[in-house]
């Protein structure tokens, strides 16, 4: 159990009811991200990196090469997102007193422009150079053999990325958890491991359609494709934690159940919307404005509050934070 210290300020019309978390004296607890999703996407990723490069050498297929770069970039990846769960994880201290949750945010963001600009970037690059200087490619063998390893690889770390992302998915869809969901190192791997998958699915494509027609134009065409789809995931990626990063808080729906908690209690004659702030996958701040009966003395209006609290964080498990003042509230 996590002690929790009170403390009471009270001035002629207003009083405050802080918790330790709020005074910085406890690490609150968060619900951290993924890291086995996290580690069985750079084991993939790093080993199909290499096979990718090795094919993509003997073969001289600009798809491959665009393949191999995608790799080497979500291994890189996975490091920076281990790297922002560990410091989100550090405690709160005077000059961060609600901790450094938004670390797993700031890199995520930085996943997602590297997604952009070395995954997307360079396989647009290549495709555009491969249409315009086509080159044979020598042996489809290599190619075919190393992209059917990568699919398998790559969908066993999709396997692991989904079933450590369905823990906390529920009965929403894939797309709808997805954008709702606050862990964006779990989302960032699920999101890379899926245009992954795809990736190679177009690059098998390509060398099938070369192949089969002999015209070279597919390889630099598959190419272009890919790094279509990783700028796509990328702006998708960034907007989704761009949100997060300026504060984003509770969901509509949330919010009213929020104010139907404290709605039922009689003695609350009014209140503002409560606002709120995600400092972390597992970490909400709530500041709840409340103006109480007149008739209800300090005690009384301490004890409400306690009820409220109490009530919120059962059903919120994740807001760990919460400042209630209570005040007059003038429309």
């Amino acid at each position: 159990m996590v002690l929790r210290q009170r403390l009471v300020v009270s001035t002629k019309t207003t009083i405050y009811v802080l918790t330790s978390y709020q005074l910085g004296l406890i690490s609150s607890p968060m619900a951290g991200s993924s890291k086995k999703a996290i580690f069985g996407a750079i084991t993939a990723n790093s080993a199909i990196a290499i096979s990718k490069f090795i094919a993509s050498y003997f073969t001289g297929s600009a798809s491959m090469l665009s393949e191999g770069i995608h790799s080497l970039v979500d291994t890189g990846n996975g490091v920076l997102l281990l790297v922002g769960i560990k410091r989100s994880q550090k405690s709160p201290n005077i000059r961060h007193p609600y901790g450094y949750g938004k670390e797993i945010y700031f890199w995520s963001f930085i996943v997602a422009i590297l997604i952009f600009a070395l995954g997307g970037g360079i396989a647009l690059y290549e495709g555009i150079l491969h249409i315009q200087h086509p080159k044979e490619i020598s042996s489809y063998q290599w190619n075919y053999i190393v992209l059917s390893l990568a699919i398998i690889f790559e969908g066993f770390a999709l396997r692991v990325a989904l079933k450590e992302f369905n823990k906390s998915r529920g009965n929403q869809g894939y797309i709808e958890a997805i954008k709702r969901s606050k862990d964006s190192a779990t989302v960032a791997i699920v999101i890379e491991d899926t245009a992954a998958l795809l990736g190679l699915l177009i690059a098998l494509l390509a060398l099938v359609l070369g192949q089969v027609t002999g015209i070279p134009y597919f390889d630099g065409l598959g190419s272009i494709c890919i790094g279509l789809l990783l700028v796509s995931v990328s702006f998708f990626f960034a907007y989704e934690c761009k949100g997060l990063l300026i504060g984003e808080g509770l969901s509509v729906e949330e919010i009213d159940e929020l104010e139907s908690i404290i709605n039922q209690y009689e003695s609350v004659v009014q209140s503002r919307t409560p606002l709120s702030m995600y400092f972390g996958p597992g970490e909400v701040l709530l500041n709840v404005d409340l103006q109480f009966k007149d008739e209800l003395n300090t005690d009384q209006i301490e004890e409400n509050i306690d009820q409220i609290e109490q009530e919120i964080r059962n059903r919120f498990p994740k807001i760990n934070r919460i400042y209630i003042e209570a005040d007059e509230i003038k429309s």
